[in-house]
């Protein structure tokens, strides 16, 4: 691998740990680590701090995906370049080397990264999110879900063996990051937001 390329995979993964709930916690005085579910991604920043910090929050994520694929496909001299540097923000995200290697889950700077390396399985996602959100009212199954949906979008439109094997480890990773809130679904204890339950408003 050329060494600019492996700079560039470095270069992503730091961008990664630039996470924006806890940078921005920092301006309020605030860990919201220690706060709610512990995690550090849009979803806890939005109960626990409102929907101005989580926006903030969300705009940073997905802001450090955009950057690192952006930087990829421009400098990089690989067709899998991109993937990978998607891949090392959002691994950077999870466990941010400037943040004691605990972040957040991952999707919001694979949300990033997909607009670049990915616009059609960006959309795929989003639609898939917002379906399942609405029926269930569960963030983390609509998020495990919906990028889950990459490997049959892959599937129909012929992708080649980079995408496949980006989808496979995306689908796989966002599994393993989400994994609690699968555990809590079982255990009927994970939050709701009921307001956005369409199936429910339609029988209340």
């Amino acid at each position: 691998m050329p060494l600019i390329d492996a700079a560039l995979i470095l270069a992503a993964y730091l961008l990664g740990s630039l996470s924006g709930s806890l940078l921005l916690g920092r301006l309020r005085g605030v860990d919201i680590r220690t706060q709610g579910s512990g995690n550090a991604g849009g979803t806890n920043a939005l109960r626990t701090q409102g929907w101005r910090f989580a926006l903030g929050t969300v705009l940073v994520d997905v802001g450090k995906g955009l950057l690192a694929a952006w930087l990829a496909l421009r400098f990089g001299s690989l067709a899998w370049l991109p993937y990978a540097a998607v891949a090392a923000a959002v691994l950077g995200h999870v466990w941010p080397v400037f943040h004691g290697f605990r972040g957040g889950k991952g999707a919001a700077t694979l949300v990033g990264g997909l607009l670049l390396v990915w616009p059609l399985g960006l959309a795929v996602v989003i639609g898939s999110w917002l379906l399942v959100l609405v029926l269930s009212g569960y963030v983390g199954l609509s998020t495990i879900l919906a990028v889950a949906t990459l490997l049959p979008l892959a599937f129909f439109t012929e992708a080649g063996l980079e995408r496949w094997a980006f989808a496979a480890a995306m689908a796989l990773f966002i599994l393993y990051t989400h994994r609690g809130n699968l555990q809590r679904m079982r255990a009927g204890v994970e939050n709701r937001f009921e307001r956005v339950r369409l199936l429910r408003r339609r029988t209340a």
